[in-house]
């Protein structure tokens, strides 16, 4: 019996997912533990340097909490991004069956990224709140929503990078460089309402800002961040992974023979 378009698309992720969480974790000897030591690490670290200073500015907030709701989303975003620069490259041997295609790559490891950074977001709220730090997740929809948003806006963003970096190889390693101040421009650090509002605009125009504070709100009660909107991160999300297939679309069999 023939099977249909997607089912054999299902089939070609599901062997790309599996290939790989053996090229990820199969050569280290902890395995899964790296997944929880890179964010954990993080944590520690901005813990040890601004963990006071924040208890004094926020006394109200658990930074621990607060930082956790800033990194681990920006690590999915970074994570997926980035590792789509060099899919193609990575998978290359994989594009002589037809059924496999690039995008399949990038779906596969985004799903892969988000797997990892919710368990490890589990793991480490549960670590934080067995340490007596206080949480309650009041808005559970809205934590959902935001998540898959950002999960779907970093795959549009990751599209446009493997068609562009395959397009002109010599980006591939600039691409990367590109988010790396998003880190400092994304309320990972601080709360939105800690700047000014005149300095709002500025930021506000990137998704990733809604995305963390939304987080934020979803599981800190009281923690209220104005300016931040669901349907902005919606469409931007929308717009992105529009721009990411019709590059695509028109790049696919040149991305392939190139």
């Amino acid at each position: 019996m023939a099977r249909s378009g997607l089912e054999v698309q299902q089939a070609a992720i599901k062997a790309l997912f599996l290939r790989e969480i053996k090229t990820r974790f199969g050569k280290f000897r902890l395995g899964y533990f790296w997944a929880v030591l890179e964010p954990s690490a993080h944590l520690l670290v901005m813990l040890a340097i601004f963990g006071f200073i924040m208890h004094r500015t926020m006394p109200d907030i658990s930074f621990p909490v607060f930082l956790l709701n800033g990194i681990i989303p920006y690590f999915i975003f970074s994570n997926i991004s980035t590792r789509s620069v060099d899919a193609i490259e990575a998978n290359q041997g994989l594009f002589n069956y037809r059924p496999v295609k690039p995008i399949d790559t990038i779906i596969a490891r985004a799903i892969l990224e988000t797997a990892i950074y919710a368990a490890v977001y589990v793991v480490l709220m549960l670590i934080v709140w067995m340490a007596g730090e206080y949480f309650s997740i009041t808005n559970l929809v809205q934590l959902i929503c935001t998540w898959t948003l950002l999960v779907l806006f970093s795959c549009g963003v990751g599209l446009i990078f493997m068609v562009v970096g395959k397009t002109y190889a010599e980006t591939q390693k600039f691409l990367p460089i590109l988010l790396k101040p998003l880190y400092f421009i994304s309320c990972i650090m601080f709360p939105l309402h800690s700047i000014p509002t005149d300095y709002w605009p500025y930021l506000l125009w990137n998704p990733l800002v809604h995305a963390v504070e939304l987080s934020r709100e979803a599981v800190m009660p009281g923690y209220a961040s104005e300016g931040v909107s669901l349907t902005y991160l919606a469409l931007s999300t929308l717009v992105t992974v529009f721009v990411g297939l019709a590059l695509y679309r028109t790049r696919e069999e040149a991305m392939l023979t190139s």
